[in-house]
C-alpha cells in the first residue's frame, strides 16, 4: 500500500466557518514521541476548536448552514455561542507505537469561526 502526504490544507473556506486540515502535523509530533498513549490536540486561537471528522466537503457546508440556523450571524457573542453548541474544543486521540490510532478516513481539523483562522495548535501527548 502507497500513502501519500497531504500538507496542511484548507479543508473548507466558507463565508462563516475555515477548516484548516492538521493531521499529518499531529501525525509527525506523535511519531517523534514513540510508545502509546493519548495526544490531546488542543487549538491556540479563540475562538477555535479542534474535531476528529471524514474530510467531506457537504459536512462543513452543512455545518455551517446549521450554525447559521441555531445562531445567527448578527447575534451578540455569536462565536462563543457557536463554541459552546460544539462542546469542548479540544480532542484526545489514542495513539500506539508512534501512530494515531484514527478510522481510514478521519482527519483532525482545526476549526475556526468567523473572519478569524488562526493556524496555531498544542499538543500535549501522555504517554
Amino acid at each position: 500500500m502507497t500513502s501519500v502526504e497531504i500538507p496542511v490544507s484548507i479543508a473548507a473556506a466558507l463565508p462563516n466557518l475555515t477548516v484548516l486540515d492538521i493531521t499529518n502535523d499531529v501525525r509527525r509530533e506523535v511519531a517523534s514521541t514513540g510508545g502509546s498513549g493519548i495526544a490531546f490536540v488542543s487549538p491556540n486561537g479563540d475562538p477555535s476548536l479542534i474535531r476528529v471528522q471524514e474530510r467531506e466537503t457537504g459536512f462543513f457546508s452543512d455545518l455551517e448552514g446549521l450554525l447559521e440556523r441555531l445562531v445567527p450571524l448578527e447575534a451578540e457573542e455569536r462565536a462563543r455561542l457557536v463554541s459552546m453548541l460544539l462542546g469542548p474544543r479540544t480532542e484526545q486521540i489514542p495513539f500506539s507505537d508512534g501512530s494515531l490510532c484514527l478510522g481510514h478516513y478521519q482527519r483532525i481539523f482545526l476549526v475556526a469561526f468567523e473572519d478569524r483562522c488562526s493556524d496555531e495548535w498544542m499538543l500535549t501527548v501522555v504517554a
